[in-house]
């Protein structure tokens, strides 16, 4: 349905140009002379590309009713991964683009599927913003290296490969924000 762009706030999903956008971040923007403006960012649900978009005052948005659903992954079969629906059970196989961060999705993992409520079809699959993941490969830290921030590659139990403090070890569970695929903390 088309809305006039002052219902704009963060999270509101659209559709311009035949995709679905959502907005990350907005200003409206009312100059002392001339008409009144919107200035967003907005992120792309099917590329994942964030752009900078003006509205004028007037301007019309034909704004999508999403969906958020409950899933828990199940595997990965090479092409797709597959997911299955916490309510109905019903299990479905997702392109890995409409993925955050494929890399530190482990089986069993709970996400949230954005649907677009009018199709009935996935937009995008949002990871938790942390998880919690076992190194299985790392080298050991040099001894008597102490200087603050030095960083060393491990191997994480799905494949993913971060940066770690030097005193995490093989076996050491970790915890991973999924958007900026950085260490947090280690887990006791």
């Amino acid at each position: 349905m088309a809305e006039n762009v002052s219902v704009i706030k963060n999270g509101l999903c659209f559709e311009l140009n035949g995709e679905v956008w959502t907005v990350v971040e907005f200003l409206h923007v009312k100059p002392g002379k001339g008409p009144a403006f919107v200035r967003t960012k907005i992120k792309s649900l099917k590329s994942g590309k964030t752009v900078d978009n003006t509205f004028n005052g007037s301007a019309k948005l034909d704004v999508v009713r999403i969906e958020r659903r409950k899933f828990q992954y199940l595997y990965h079969d090479g092409d797709n991964f597959n997911f299955m629906d916490n309510e109905t059970f019903e299990q479905i196989a997702l392109d890995p683009k409409l993925l955050t961060n494929p890399k530190l999705l482990k089986e069993g993992e709970n996400v949230d599927v954005l649907y677009h409520a009018d199709k009935g079809i996935p937009l995008l699959c949002e990871m938790p913003q942390y998880v919690i993941l076992q190194v299985t490969q790392s080298d050991p830290g040099v001894k008597g290296d102490t200087a603050t921030n030095v960083t060393k590659p491990a191997t994480l139990e799905t494949g993913a490969e971060v940066k770690v403090p030097l005193f995490i070890n093989e076996g050491d569970k970790v915890k991973i924000n999924t958007a900026t695929n950085e260490y947090m903390e280690r887990i006791k």
